[in-house]
């Protein structure tokens, strides 16, 4: 699975992309968000609850009850505001 980055997340973790296998048991985003915390403290910082961190997978944007598969490219980035 395909994990992107954007913006502050690209940051914070010091990469735009990375590889990872999708464990069982994980089947969702908000699923997948817990998993990626465990990665590292950068991960777990960033995306911690609380944080407005918002999500695609496969282009659509999607919620933390989302599905997610091998094979899908998930991107993580902050709200953003317009004016």
């Amino acid at each position: 699975m395909k994990i992107l980055y954007f913006a502050w997340l690209r940051e914070r973790l010091g990469r735009a992309e990375e590889e990872v296998t999708l464990p069982p048991g994980i089947a969702t985003v908000g699923a997948l968000m817990g998993h990626l915390a465990t990665l590292s403290p950068a991960h777990a910082e960033a995306l911690a609850p609380g944080k407005g961190v918002r999500c695609a997978v496969n282009l659509d944007f999607a919620g933390p009850d989302h599905p997610v598969a091998e094979g899908d490219e998930v991107a993580f980035f902050p709200p953003v505001t317009g004016g």
